[in-house]
């Protein structure tokens, strides 16, 4: 939904002709202070008592990335820095250095971190996979590894992420390569090391597709139910959430809350929502509802320790590259602009959901300047620009006082109708990422006098 924000700025007169123009610049309108915004989604999420995370690579954790990540959420997961190829790809070789920077990153900002992921039946390096291993030599190679990466955080890390995707769709258990080596109880085992390697983590079994009450969902609470019956380490079911637009199960908040109900922690790992692309303002409307679905139903359970998105902004979603034609799923855009699925959360979270004092533009501008005129015309721009906000689209709207008519303009799509002039970005232009501005020109005709409008921006 696209709102407007009618700001009060100041009118002015630009001085007739040419020479006062030049003599005196250009004449600004600029919007007043913004009006506070909501707080960061972490700091509403610890209000609730809950966890906003995201996943993150760790070489793109400088500038605008950084800031954000930082800023906004209070857990961060490696996306693939801890993963079993990233972290041993030669047997007894080891690479801590991108793992190592998220952890002293989320150290730095206050932050929880989630381990992703011990065990799992992909991005596995070719020496084990290719490996001839015995029952006995395999089970050696996995505790060495479990007991060496879990050892190496020990204290520092929140939750792991001990076995990932142990399931097929139908209920049965998945062919991996640990099963096929150690039998199904390779899950209690991986439970149990990690339990010995740091006894203060929470530990977890991860999945996808158990979101909603369904034959893999029921297979995952069963062995989490025998698993603690038998007395196995298992502390939360981690749901990854990789959904499609208007996919959402309406079964969500009943299957946490029976997996909740068995004595566990359940978490949102992976939340992301794809659409085919290109976006529209429906697409994105009902990508906001479905956030805020999936947030309102881990709200309503005490046990759902939170939501971790994968990735915030599209820019760094692995969507594109694995579903094609679909994309635009995590809650930033390209740009760093949040989409109206960030306001969502916030909103689910106890915020207003629209920055501050009614609107999400709070802290952008548009400001209007006459950049040339002569006896007939004149040549103007408008740049918007954010601080402290920013913007996925934008629309400019003024009213002339005195006859002005756009002839042309370019980097915006404007119209007139009378004496009100709508522009609205191109394209290309229409992410406005806080600290950035985008400019639009355009020519036009005047008689008389040629008074600066107010400017509105939505």
């Amino acid at each position: 939904m696209r709102l407007t924000r009618w700001a009060s700025l100041f009118t002015g007169v630009v001085a007739l002709g040419a020479l006062l123009v030049a003599a005196l610049g250009a004449v600004l309108v600029a919007a007043p202070s913004a009006h506070a915004a909501d707080p960061p989604l972490r700091d509403l999420a610890a209000a609730k008592g809950k966890i906003i995370g995201t996943a993150v690579t760790g070489g793109k954790l400088t500038g605008t990335y950084a800031d954000i990540a930082g800023r906004e959420f209070n857990s961060l997961t490696p996306g693939n820095a801890m993963k079993w190829e990233s972290v041993e790809p030669s047997r007894g070789t080891y690479n801590w250095a991108e793992a190592d920077r998220i952890v002293d990153f989320a150290e730095a900002h206050g932050q929880q971190v989630r381990g992703h992921t011990l065990v799992w039946h992909s991005q596995n390096p070719g020496w084990l996979t290719g490996g001839s291993w015995t029952p006995a030599q395999f089970s050696a190679i996995v505790q060495d590894h479990i007991t060496t990466e879990v050892g190496r955080y020990k204290g520092r890390l929140a939750a792991w992420d001990v076995v990932n995707e142990p399931f097929n769709e139908d209920g049965t258990y998945r062919q991996s390569l640990f099963y096929n080596h150690l039998g199904p109880d390779y899950i209690a085992q991986a439970l149990t090391w990690a339990r010995a390697a740091d006894p203060d983590a929470k530990l977890y079994i991860n999945d996808y597709n158990v979101e909603g009450v369904n034959a893999k969902s029921t297979a995952l609470y069963n062995l989490v139910k025998s698993l603690k019956e038998r007395g196995v380490p298992i502390d939360g079911v981690g749901l990854q959430a990789h959904f499609i637009l208007g996919q959402i199960p309406s079964t969500l908040q009943q299957n946490i809350q029976r997996f909740a109900d068995l004595g566990v922690d359940v978490a949102i790992t992976e939340l992301d929502i794809r659409m085919q692309v290109p976006a529209t303002d429906a697409k994105l409307a009902q990508q906001a509802a479905d956030y805020k679905a999936v947030m309102n139903a881990c709200v309503a359970v005490a046990r759902c320790t939170g939501v971790t998105v994968w990735g915030f902004t599209d820019s760094d979603s692995w969507i594109p590259d694995f579903f094609e034609g679909y994309g635009a799923a995590t809650p930033y855009d390209e740009n760093f602009a949040p989409k109206p699925a960030y306001y969502a959360i916030a909103q689910s979270l106890g915020g207003t959901g629209d920055g501050g004092g009614g609107d999400p533009t709070d802290g952008c501008t548009a400001t209007y300047r006459v950049v040339n005129q002569w006896n007939t015309g004149f040549t103007g721009e408008v740049t918007v620009s954010c601080a402290g906000a920013s913007l996925s689209s934008w629309n400019v709207n003024w009213t002339y006082g005195a006859g002005q008519r756009i002839t042309q303009a370019w980097n915006a799509n404007c119209t007139q109708s009378g004496a009100t002039v709508s522009c609205s970005n191109a394209s290309y232009n229409g992410a406005v990422p806080n600290g950035g501005s985008v400019t639009f020109g355009f020519n036009g005709s005047w008689s008389g006098s040629n008074p600066v409008p107010t400017v509105a921006l939505g």
